[in-house]
């Protein structure tokens, strides 16, 4: 695992010599930040946190969303079972319970859950809300979206032998079960308000989390308050928050004005140069590998992209290493990498990744192997359009990168940019030739991570809608598989062969910066942009 760097000192070479002086003298005061003599660093109470989030949410369950434009806003006011210390990056600690234990046959999960745990309505938590909760995460009942229901296949049953006491019953040993109950979008329900109405998530706000929900004004803010009756003593240490939606092209200036103390998805090497060099509020830079990329999906029930030779010919035609080395400097965007993330223990090393079609540092070879594929294909002229999420950074500079590569090869396209709901809406009903989309998780981990690429009636997130069984048996081998090596032998030949189909195909991996304002303590950058939000540890120094 690659740690991620705080307060990173950046190479002179990328700042013009005009601006060195004030860069070294803003990075002094930016790493005085935290010495023992300069200021108390115990956790105070008190204060409102403002921050942005770039894009609104569009409903409120979590089970069923996939993006920060959800999590960010929402996230404080729910609980999860486990979750991970984010100053600890990837330690897993109890979030609802109080204790746990794993069989020796891994076979069978039991958890003891803390006694004094209540819903922001004074209802108290039991055992059956957590079952209800996973009943509905894995086998989601008629009109309930569970993105990830493939990652909890394995559960076959769950008993609740009393209020405080869950067990979890697995078909077989999932190596990234522990993982998955720590998962920041497993939110814990009402077992009540589901009864009443499965879909009650998407509409209403009920979780026993540190901030109980005040109030949304679209366009505006989202505001959480303090729940005083939260279960661990003396948390949150915040009175509030608020959740500013702010465009994209506003950030700047809100961060600059002191309005917001953070956006924590990320900001550009640029904009990060900026804050550190404007004046006013001193900032904290925080940088990280990120657990995130983007995606170029091929509408498989769409001719031609019903045919490999035109998906593999048009993964075959992207400047990978070429877009990385010109965008790192501008964008999110920085490394080449397959199905894991570049750097982590299941990552593909180089020598290999290279061997597989669209990977080659041989743009010019892989082109010409474009242009005969899309010739025996019987394709000319092919005109595509693309559909992209609305969010400039980094899916435009995706979208840009697919259009001059396509280019390249005579491929004619033209770009759909869509609002993340529309985009949602186009895609869910098949209405796209190619989608750019991204993976955003919270573990890597291949039971975690593959969920794109499997069959789209096992996983609802594989947009292509391909159907691919031995991909299918392949990541359920990876999944019960303890030994290490041979689990990442099964990663590679799943890499393989789903990046030859090209039904999905990673575009490049992200590299996370995150700016947060000097008054700003207790949080922590991790890989995951998911991680840490429930905002339970962060506190104002004012």
């Amino acid at each position: 695992m690659n740690q991620p760097l705080v307060v990173k000192m950046y190479r002179l070479a990328a700042i013009p010599a005009r601006c060195r002086l004030a860069t070294f003298a803003v990075a002094a005061a930016v790493l005085a930040i935290g010495r023992p003599a300069v200021a108390d660093t115990s956790p105070k109470h008190g204060g409102t946190l403002e921050f942005a989030v770039t894009v609104e949410p569009g409903n409120y369950d979590c089970h069923g969303n996939i993006s920060f434009a959800f999590l960010h806003p929402i996230a404080p006011h729910y609980s999860t079972l486990l979750k991970f210390d984010a100053a600890n990056y990837p330690r897993i600690i109890g979030d609802l319970a109080e204790s746990w234990s794993v069989a020796a046959d891994r076979l069978t999960y039991s958890f003891k859950l803390r006694p004094n745990v209540l819903f922001h309505d004074g209802s108290r938590l039991t055992s059956g809300d957590v079952k209800a909760s996973y009943e509905r995460i894995a086998h989601p009942p008629p009109g309930v979206v569970s993105a990830r229901k493939v990652d909890y296949a394995a559960i076959s049953s769950i008993d609740t032998p009393d209020p405080l006491t869950v067990v979890f019953h697995l078909q077989w040993p999932e190596a990234a079960m522990l993982a998955n109950f720590a998962s920041p979008w497993n939110c814990i329900y009402s077992v009540a308000k589901l009864a009443q109405d499965p879909e009650f998530p998407k509409a209403r706000v009920l979780g026993t989390g540190a901030f109980a929900f005040v109030e949304y004004e679209k366009g505006k803010y989202w505001r959480g308050r303090r729940w005083d009756r939260y279960f661990l003593p003396g948390k949150p240490y915040l009175d509030g928050y608020q959740a500013d939606f702010i465009p994209a092209n506003a950030v700047m200036t809100a961060y600059k004005s002191g309005r917001i103390a953070a956006e924590f998805r990320g900001v550009t090497p640029p904009q990060r140069d900026d804050l550190v060099e404007a004046p006013g509020d001193r900032m904290e830079i925080s940088e990280s590998p990120w657990l995130s990329n983007l995606l170029v999906v091929f509408n498989t029930k769409r001719p031609p992209f019903d045919d490999t030779r035109v998906r593999r010919a048009l993964s075959l035609a992207i400047d990978r290493w070429g877009a990385a080395a010109k965008l790192q400097g501008t964008t999110f965007l920085k490394y080449v990498g397959g199905v894991m993330r570049p750097g982590s223990s299941m990552a593909t090393p180089e020598a290999e990744l290279v061997t597989i079609p669209g990977f080659s540092r041989d743009i010019t070879a892989s082109r010409d192997e474009a242009r005969r594929l899309l010739d025996e294909a019987g394709v000319r002229d092919l005109k595509v359009t693309i559909t992209v999420r609305d969010i400039p950074m980094p899916h435009y500079a995706g979208a840009d990168l697919l259009a001059e590569s396509w280019r390249q090869i005579g491929v004619t396209t033209t770009q759909d940019r869509r609002n993340i709901w529309d985009w949602q809406k186009e895609i869910d009903a098949r209405q796209f030739d190619v989608a750019l989309d991204f993976s955003g998780d919270f573990y890597d981990d291949p039971t975690i991570q593959l969920t794109k690429y499997v069959s789209h009636d096992l996983s609802p997130v594989n947009y292509s809608y391909s159907t691919d069984r031995f991909l299918d048996a392949l990541f359920i081998g990876q999944a019960v598989t303890n030994d290490p090596r041979q689990r990442a032998k099964i990663v590679r030949d799943f890499e393989q062969h789903a990046l030859s189909e090209a039904y999905t195909v990673p575009l490049l991996w992200w590299n996370r910066i995150v700016a947060t304002s000097a008054k700003l303590k207790g949080w922590s950058i991790t890989p995951s942009h998911f991680i840490g939000q429930d905002l339970t540890e962060v506190w104002l120094d004012q």
